[in-house]
């Protein structure tokens, strides 16, 4: 097989409204080329939003302002680079939001759906030439764990943007198992060496390239959440978790729970000690016989405190709407095994309280791995409450001492929660030179 790739220079900017299929086939006849059946037609980016009037004034925010508009989730942050997940799913630099190739004080923004643009220029290629060609449209990314720069396919129509090879046999005749080629990527990376942003050349033909199997546009490639190892960075991944309190459809598995444990013991503990134990119910029957408890206990409780009863039955829904509901409940505990003994009081006091914030930080770690582990959980405090009845429902020593609960369970299946708001630091942070 042989593939040959054709530079396509453009006459001159492309301006918003401009028919891009028509500039790019007036631009194909100036050099000498003739459209077929088979072609891939692959267009940059930066002029299908110029055609698409996705150019826009800097404004006084400038580009900070625009790359937090087109961010729906900052994977990683440094400085002022940002890499964030834009609202179409893809992870790249600054939301997309690119400076090149543009008039001074303007910024492009990636088309609102690639895929559309490309299945537009090729049906405008159907319906003007008679001709079945491929289009891809292009973006350039960086790439986790290396360096410089190449062409990505972002938009995708008339071929397979994956091809899936998993079940065939290579060529020692050994059944593939996991070989799921990006053809669309492979094209746009080798359209890279004839196009360019220093070259000005925003498009190219590539004909040869042999592709079976039913058209898929580029979002086709975006990976599942749920399936990617590397969704956010450590920094990140502080900031992006939250307490949720519903869940969605789908399982814990002991793995996570297993891994999420070994991350909360590695907590800072006073005097070398691990004073912590994690219970984990996972039957209905075990959630029921604890949170029971814990019922009778408050009201007992409330009651004796003068509260109405039916307040104390809507604390009580509100508890198990979602710590029944929960897939997974964890009840965190502490021991003071180990701890020093002062006759005096102050001591005495801090000395339990180092041990209790050694159970804090377990549970944040326990929280962050859950988050890292694309988990949902909620910390809640009512086990405080009532900590012999919790040791009870548990069959556990005195000695242990409950640091409430965490609902764990999949996320909610309206997708990423909204940002947080902005901190103004200054009430949070005191520095002293």
């Amino acid at each position: 097989m042989t593939v040959q790739i054709v530079p396509v220079p453009l006459a001159g900017e492309v301006e918003p409204g401009d028919d891009l299929p028509s500039l790019l086939k007036d631009a194909m006849t100036r050099v000498g080329l003739t459209l077929e059946d088979g072609d891939v037609v692959v267009v940059t980016q930066k002029i299908v939003s110029k055609a698409e009037g996705r150019t826009v004034p800097e404004g006084p925010g400038g580009r900070a302002a625009w790359v937090a508009r087109e961010t729906r989730r900052v994977v990683a942050r440094r400085g002022d680079l940002v890499i964030a997940e834009t609202r179409h799913g893809f992870v790249c630099a600054n939301a997309g939001v690119d400076a090149s190739n543009v008039a001074e004080g303007f910024l492009t923004l990636l088309p609102e759906d690639p895929d559309t643009s490309a299945e537009e220029i090729r049906q405008a290629f159907l319906a003007g030439l008679g001709v079945r060609v491929g289009v891809i449209v292009t973006d350039t990314f960086g790439r986790p764990w290396r360096e410089g720069l190449l062409n990505v396919a972002i938009g995708c129509a008339g071929l397979p943007s994956l091809v899936d090879l998993r079940g065939t046999k290579d060529a020692t005749g050994r059944v593939l198992e996991a070989t799921v080629e990006a053809l669309a990527d492979e094209i746009a990376g080798a359209s890279g060496l004839v196009m360019g942003k220093a070259e000005g050349i925003p498009a190219a033909l590539v004909r040869g390239v042999r592709a079976t199997g039913e058209p898929t546009g580029a979002s086709a490639m975006l990976r599942e959440p749920r399936e990617d190892l590397f969704r956010e960075s450590p920094l990140q991944a502080i900031h992006g978790r939250r307490s949720i309190r519903t869940f969605g459809s789908g399982t814990v598995t002991d793995e996570a729970l297993r891994e999420a444990v070994a991350a909360a013991c590695t907590a800072p503990a006073p005097h070398h000690t691990r004073p912590w134990l994690f219970v984990a119910l996972r039957s209905e029957a075990a959630r029921a016989r604890l949170l029971v408890a814990m019922r009778q206990a408050w009201a007992t409780d409330l009651r004796g405190d003068g509260t109405d009863q039916a307040v104390i039955e809507r604390r009580a829904a509100k508890s198990d709407a979602l710590l029944g509901e929960a897939p997974v409940l964890i009840v965190p505990l502490i021991r003071l095994r180990g701890a020093h003994t002062y006759p005096d009081a102050d001591r005495a006091r801090a000395e339990r309280e180092m041990f209790v914030l050694s159970g804090g930080a377990a549970i944040q770690n326990l929280m962050l791995a859950l988050h890292a582990q694309g988990l949902a959980s909620c910390w809640v405090s009512s086990a405080l409450f009532c900590k012999e009845e919790v040791r009870a429902a548990l069959d556990l020593d005195e000695e242990w001492v409950p640091l409430g609960s965490v609902a764990v369970g999949p996320p909610p299946a309206e997708g990423e929660p909204s940002p947080r708001p902005a901190l103004d630091l200054d009430e949070f942070l005191r520095v002293h030179a």
